[in-house]
């Protein structure tokens, strides 16, 4: 009970969070931590844009996640798609026919660009 002209306090309410916008960081995060793993966080990071451009659209309270996610994610896909570019284009160069015209001298390329790459030397 309250005297008259006087207010009961109220304590602030907590600042709203976005769970769109939280989603969207840890993603790009995630999306760039898992170019390691062989292009594994693209799928992250596109999930990642999406979520944060939702996220942004709809003009949700915590823009500032958002914006980290989406730049990170937007990062991660650009690092993905410049190493899929150069990877692809290598593994073009060694299916050449015209350069490497038998099947030993394009196995002997495969080895030398992508040294990872264990071929199997079984007649």
């Amino acid at each position: 009970m309250t005297l008259p002209g006087y207010q009961t306090y109220s304590p602030p309410a907590p600042p709203k969070r976005s769970t769109l916008a939280r989603a969207s960081q840890v993603l790009g995060i995630v999306g760039l931590v898992g170019l390691v793993l062989c292009l594994a966080g693209v799928i992250p990071a596109l999930v990642g844009v999406v979520l944060g451009t939702v996220s942004l659209v709809r003009r949700d309270a915590d823009r500032r996640p958002a914006i980290v996610g989406v730049i990170c994610s937007s990062l991660a896909l650009l690092i993905g798609a410049g190493m899929l570019f150069v990877l692809l284009s290598k593994a073009a160069q060694c299916g050449d026919e015209a350069r490497y015209p038998d099947d030993t001298s394009r196995r002997d390329c495969v080895e030398r660009e992508f040294p990872f790459a264990q071929a199997d030397r079984t007649p």
